[in-house]
């Protein structure tokens, strides 16, 4: 019996607990009498177990996920109306259809669109990228667009909009939006890592134009409310007045901005090119592209310029 025997056998020893560990978890408890045959026994049955399991967990979702698997590989590719309105509630979860518009397949012309005056339903927007008006890092530069990193969830679609639409005999568009989902939070982020939250919305749209493209302006609301409080407790139509945990400088200059809460709205404007429409069914498509201000915290910072582009759809009735 010498040191080095005493040493090889407790090294065996532990090579046999952890052996009899693995084994144990998963369900299989045989042990060998050699520490080296029982390890190399433990570590086969138990990988044997471990595919066998996933590969039984894998037969029976297969049946389950079907329709869903189906939904998610052409998630990516545009689905009609029709084709939205006839899947359920579980064929739509997940997916990311519901972040998206319509798309018009075939259609004709936009200059086909006969003069009257229309309702404008189910005006839908989906931004497909967001850029941030930064200013230059040089002194003669100029403030261009950045692009973004979108750090909201798919939620952000604009959908179920309503409005006026008027075209007359000369082709001009008039139109004008009045109620629906017309406002979603959007945060982004720069390249730098400051993130930037915006209010995308098109409440009180009204524009002008031809029937292949047609602009206007529209309302910003405040990101936030009146009633909501800063960290200080102070708000708009509710909370402290000023920091009162700065006795000394509550009512500096500094703070004024701070203090002195704005919840007044903003303008925005926006651009529609008309790519399709389709007289049977009434439904018209194509490109936006809009530029808003961020949000102002309340009138305490500068608001950025924010562009966002993407694709609309509505139905003329």
């Amino acid at each position: 019996w010498t040191p080095w025997t005493r040493a090889r056998d407790t090294h065996d020893a532990r090579r046999t607990m952890s052996a009899f560990t693995q084994s144990a978890a998963f369900g299989k408890v045989s042990i060998k009498a050699k520490a080296t045959t029982t390890r190399s026994s433990v570590k086969v049955s138990a990988a044997r177990a471990n595919m066998q399991e996933f590969s039984a967990k894998v037969s029976k979702s297969v049946a389950a996920v079907g329709v869903a698997s189906a939904l998610l590989a052409s998630s990516a590719s545009a689905v009609t109306y029709d084709e939205l309105q006839g899947l359920t509630y579980l064929q739509v979860k997940g997916t990311g259809l519901a972040n998206t518009c319509p798309v018009v397949e075939g259609g004709v012309s936009a200059k086909e669109i006969k003069a009257g005056d229309y309702a404008l339903e189910k005006f839908c927007m989906e931004p497909t990228s967001f850029t941030v008006k930064e200013e230059s890092q040089f002194k003669a530069g100029e403030s261009e667009f950045s692009k973004t990193r979108l750090m909201t969830r798919l939620t952000y679609t604009l959908d179920g909009m309503t409005g006026q639409f008027k075209v007359g005999s000369d082709g001009s568009v008039q139109i004008q939006e009045k109620d629906g989902l017309d406002y979603a939070p959007v945060t982004v982020q720069l390249p730098g890592g400051e993130r930037v939250p915006f209010l995308f919305t098109l409440k009180e749209f009204t524009g002008k134009g031809n029937t292949s493209q047609f602009g206007g302006d529209f309302v910003v609301p405040s990101y936030r409310g009146s009633s909501f409080l800063d960290p200080k407790g102070r708000g708009g139509s509710t909370g402290y007045d000023n920091a009162v945990a700065l006795p000394a400088r509550a009512d500096s200059e500094e703070l004024a901005k701070e203090n002195t809460k704005n919840t007044a709205a903003l303008k925005g404007s926006a651009v529609f090119n008309v790519a399709k429409y389709d007289p049977a069914t009434g439904e018209i498509a194509g490109v936006f592209e809009s530029i808003q201000p961020s949000d102002t915290d309340l009138g305490a910072k500068v608001p950025k310029d924010v562009k966002i582009t993407g694709l609309w759809y509505a139905q003329l009735q």
